[in-house]
């Protein structure tokens, strides 16, 4: 998905609208929008704060960059408490803009805390002061764990990468080897890892924070030697499926094909496919194979630009969220229900201006249908949210 929505961390990174009716009162609309301490506010930067995950208890993880672009990572409580932290070894030198290495597109050096548990265990990567990347486990208690995939390159911007933690401690991610090529594992408890590619794969993704489920099954993309995307999962006992949402565009130099982004605990993944205009629309696929196809109204049709519709994350429940790139390139967020009724939403002060890509960008649901993500301002500046769901709870 050529996706222009540079957050601090990227990678490329017609269904009736109808207020979603609820048996009581509009919850879905409240939302609370808030900063790390020392999150950085340079106009245009686009650095600030970006909530990544939350929990089924409400607890959100994710990363901010401050005013040098030193990365940090944040856990949110429930109760609204904000707890910064930095893993022991993670790099202090600045980055002054946006660095495009083999493995994506990065801020500064730091902490990147990726994905939290129903424990609250956080999972994510960091890079040291030679900027290579390797991966932590931060508990409960606030204790860090680091570890690096023995197969992984040990030069600059290349190294280990978690993405993804379940209620076991299962770790999913990525790590460059020494010649620069991604591949996809899995890690255990005890430390144990199981590195795979799935078949004509040159490039393995594993997709971010909410692509390993309670059973350890994981998703993600791959690209293929034409640099054609196609999705996978992989189940426990190492199948791999592949797969392509039909009608995706098969012109890998373009950035066509077929993400995947997210699985829930029943198997079902979400992502998004580009076809042939370059155009990105959203998707649902059932454990046994179907695929079902949606687009947000209102989402552009102009390819060029990146406009369309992002499925970023899906609940255990069936919810899915993401945002749309309207015809002005500005960002807007929405939730899919089960039924495929959707509710489009925008984060209070997201910004609006033609053009800028502004806005807001949803990356995470939980089963009780909360969302979190992040918005631009008028300013480029980011915040991250949380819209909440059900009755109020404080």
């Amino acid at each position: 998905m050529n996706r222009i929505s540079i957050l601090l961390l990227g990678f490329c990174t017609c269904f009736a609208l109808a207020a979603w009716p609820q048996a009581g009162p509009q919850w879905g609309n409240r939302i609370i929008t808030f900063n790390a301490p020392g999150a950085g506010t340079t106009p245009g930067s686009g650095f600030g704060t970006q909530a990544e995950d939350i929990n089924a208890a409400g607890e959100i993880t994710g990363l901010y960059a401050d005013a040098n672009n030193v990365m940090h990572g944040f856990l949110r409580t429930r109760e609204g408490r904000l707890i910064t932290f930095d893993v022991p070894g993670a790099g202090t030198v600045p980055g002054l803009s946006f660095k495009a290495t083999p493995a994506g597109t990065y801020g500064g050096q730091g902490t990147y805390a990726m994905s939290i548990n129903l424990e609250g265990a956080i999972t994510g990567s960091y890079f040291d002061e030679n900027n290579v990347g390797h991966s932590f486990v931060r508990a409960l208690d606030g204790t860090f764990t680091s570890f690096d995939n023995p197969a992984a390159g040990t030069s600059a911007y290349l190294g280990t990468f978690a993405w993804n933690i379940n209620p076991s401690w299962v770790i999913a991610g990525n790590y460059w080897d020494s010649n620069s090529v991604r591949h996809g594992f899995v890690r255990t408890p005890d430390g144990e890892f199981t590195n795979f590619d799935p078949s004509g794969s040159v490039s393995t993704f594993v997709c971010l924070a909410s692509c390993i489920n309670h059973a350890g099954t994981v998703t993600g993309y791959f690209f293929d030697a034409n640099s054609l995307t196609h999705g996978f999962v992989r189940t426990p006992d190492g199948t791999i499926t592949e797969f392509d949402v039909p009608g995706a565009g098969t012109d890998g130099s373009q950035g066509q094909g077929t993400y995947a982004t997210s699985i829930n605990a029943e198997g079902m993944v979400t992502g998004g496919y580009v076809t042939g205009d370059d155009v990105t629309h959203g998707y649902l696929r059932t454990p046994d194979g179907r695929i079902l196809k949606f687009d947000v109204s209102g989402a552009g049709t102009d390819g060029s630009q990146a406009q369309g519709t992002y499925a970023e994350a899906i609940s255990d429940s069936g919810e899915v969220t993401g945002s749309y790139i309207d015809s002005n390139d500005v960002q807007h967020g929405f939730v899919r229900a089960p039924d495929g009724r959707i509710s489009k939403f925008d984060a209070p002060g997201a910004g609006t201006v033609a053009g800028s890509y502004e806005g807001t960008v949803p990356l995470a649901i939980n089963v009780a249908g909360e969302i979190t993500g992040a918005y631009f301002d008028n300013n480029y500046v980011m915040h991250a949210f949380l819209r909440l769901a059900g009755p109020p709870r404080f």
